[in-house]
């Protein structure tokens, strides 16, 4: 879908303004993409990871040219690196954020510490929580309670209002065995309580959701044993992993017109969840059953 041009649309005469953090992959870089090509203008994040924050900016551009804002590349699409274990760094990133365009429409809170691949595998249970807090639950409230501030004194020049998304996990209603299940689903259950307790804090000027993936088949996902492939697929309905671009099309639909009375919700993107019985042990954690 791309935005109409003509002048009776709400985003022809100033742009819709998105922000994305954790946009240099999977999710979070799918996103971004999703947004840029329904015609947004998009400040993309990252902690470090140059490489992945070129390959969105490259995958934002060579978009189809009949995207809107397509003859002015260089103010569609912004770049910023910010640590959101850092108070300063999280001030900065959010000042910089709205400083861009003076107003942001939507802020999609999508990064998240990566636990399960690279050198960060090998951590201890008490490592991984440890930085799983930092970045998914203190890193997503100080961040976002910023960010609301921010968006109440500055308003958008739209009658459309503002709102902030968050990406949690499906599983943390209903629990995982493993030492996995037990940080993930306790951080993302986290992040879902806050975002009904931040959307209860700022309505009517503001609204707040929590999107939940189910399992979507991100880097981590494309490294898996048959016998994960045979359970991500069995617990959907559907009978398949999800793709970053479906929690991406979620995420725009309800951020950009079409969700306006969405508010306060945790939103399951799973395909329909039905849990199966057998579970299969995670290999990535090589953690034993308690």
């Amino acid at each position: 879908m791309k935005l109409p041009t003509d002048s009776q649309h709400p985003f022809a005469e100033h742009p819709f303004v998105a922000v994305v953090t954790g946009s240099s992959s999977g999710i979070g870089q799918a996103i971004a993409t999703e947004f840029a090509a329904r015609g947004a203008c998009v400040l993309i994040h990252a902690r470090s990871n140059l490489a992945g924050i070129q390959q969105t900016v490259q995958r934002i551009r060579s978009l189809d040219a009949s995207s809107a804002h397509r003859d002015k590349p260089s103010q569609n699409v912004r770049c910023i690196l910010a640590d959101l274990t850092d108070t300063i760094s999280i001030d900065s990133m959010v000042r910089g954020a709205f400083e861009w365009k003076g107003y942001i429409n939507v802020w999609v809170h999508a990064a998240g510490a990566d636990v399960l691949t690279g050198s960060q595998a090998s951590l201890p249970f008490e490592a991984k929580l440890q930085t799983l807090w930092e970045t998914d639950v203190r890193g997503t409230m100080l961040t976002s309670r910023r960010v609301s501030q921010q968006m109440i004194a500055r308003g958008v020049p739209h009658t459309l209002l503002p709102s902030i998304v968050h990406i949690g996990w499906d599983q943390a209603e209903h629990g995982m065995e493993g030492d996995s299940g037990q940080f993930f689903c306790a951080v993302k259950a986290a992040i879902a309580a806050f975002s009904k307790s931040l959307a209860k804090s700022v309505a009517p000027k503001i609204r707040v959701n929590c999107v939940a993936p189910g399992w979507i088949q991100t880097d981590w996902g494309m490294e898996t044993s048959e016998e994960w492939n045979l359970r991500a697929e069995g617990e959907s309905l559907l009978q398949r992993w999800g793709n970053p671009s479906d929690i991406a099309r979620t995420v725009a639909s309800i951020s950009m017109g079409d969700g306006e009375f969405v508010n306060a919700q945790t939103i399951a993107v799973n395909g329909g969840w039905c849990g199966l019985g057998n579970h299969v042990r995670s290999r990535t954690t090589r953690d034993p059953r308690p």
